[in-house]
């Protein structure tokens, strides 16, 4: 990966291709107390910042930041993966003091940067940089502890014993959900069934569609989908066929709140936020990853869900939340652990 400095002509593509928002004008600039105000600024997948989802959660972060610390943020919107390489060029360029891209597969982008510039800092979510990259920090989620307890409304929920799920793409970062869901979901009802299929896409709206009203078809009545925009339509799917679904990332019950029972949160918000702190007060931690969960409050199902689901299932959920919380139990992230689990 190359990162070269952008000559004039190549800026045209930089404009078609990614989107620059925030305070991007004179403000940028502004002086308080004899020092440049701090600007932070992050880089989202090809999700787009509105993704209802893992993108937006990272914003409203930033917003906070913006809001209670007085820094200065924005955006850089990615088409492609293509734009990663060429975004933190363009933010290193405006000298930005801190850069935070998120989601997983801009981790090879933030490690070629961060070794190309090693005086910038920069923010990794939901993957680990090297520990070798004293200028990157990582943020980590314990999203299998949120799809757990999702699995297990889910399973307790289901009339037809008879559940989905659908993944955006087969990353681990997706894995993590996939198999905390299930996992909730057999410890709650162990004669449930389980649909699972990816999307290979995490805009592909029309896809989850598609995918969660084959899965209704074919006897599911809840479908729980990690995929960004690809949910955006599964929960479109459930509110027309008369099902439910569960959100991701975000309380997703205000999109359908008639049919969305729960969410499997990953306050990738409250992660953003700290870490912005931290750098404002000057102890950003480089080289170190940051793993937030439920003592965190930073994942977990909202409260919205008591809408939907009898008391005496949040109940149930509230206790697995507490044994999830003393270590007394575990849930799983990836394969290996889910097959150990269920045995």
């Amino acid at each position: 990966m190359k990162f070269k400095k952008l000559a004039a002509l190549a800026m045209t593509a930089v404009v078609s291709t990614s989107l620059l928002v925030g305070c991007s004008n004179k403000d940028d600039k502004k002086v308080e107390d004899g020092k440049k105000k701090i600007t932070i600024a992050m880089i989202t997948d090809v999700a787009g910042v509105n993704d209802q989802s893992f993108n937006q959660s990272a914003w409203e972060g930033l917003e906070k930041a913006k809001e209670e610390l007085g820094v200065n943020v924005k955006y850089l919107e990615s088409r492609q993966d293509s734009d990663y390489a060429t975004n933190i060029e363009t933010l290193v360029d405006e000298e930005v003091d801190l850069i935070l891209g998120v989601g997983m597969k801009l981790a090879p982008a933030i490690e070629e940067g961060a070794k190309q510039y090693p005086d910038q800092k920069f923010v990794l979510v939901d993957e680990a940089a090297s520990a070798e990259l004293t200028n990157v920090k990582s943020i980590l989620f314990n999203a299998q502890e949120s799809a757990y307890l999702a699995g297990l409304v889910a399973g307790k929920m289901t009339k037809t014993n008879n559940v989905g799920f659908i993944g955006g793409m087969e990353l681990p970062v997706i894995d993590t959900f996939k198999y905390g869901y299930m996992a909730g979901v057999k410890e709650a009802n162990p004669e449930a069934q389980i649909q699972t299929q990816f999307a290979n896409s995490f805009t592909d709206q029309a896809k989850g569609k598609a995918i969660a009203a084959q899965m209704f078809t074919k006897g599911s009545d809840i479908v729980f989908t990690a995929g960004g925009d690809v949910g955006t339509g599964a929960i479109e799917a459930a509110k027309e066929m008369g099902k439910y679904s569960i959100g991701v990332d975000r309380d997703q019950s205000n999109v359908a709140p008639e049919t969305v029972i729960t969410s499997a949160i990953k306050r990738v918000d409250v992660g953003v936020f700290e870490t912005v702190k931290e750098f404002v007060e000057g102890k950003f931690a480089g080289g170190k990853t940051v793993v937030y969960g439920l003592d965190q409050n930073a994942v977990g199902i909202p409260e919205s869900t008591k809408n939907l689901v009898d008391q005496e299932i949040i109940d149930y959920v509230n206790d697995a939340t507490e044994k999830l919380k003393s270590g007394e139990l575990k849930a799983p992230k990836n394969e290996e652990e889910y097959n150990a689990m269920v045995k």
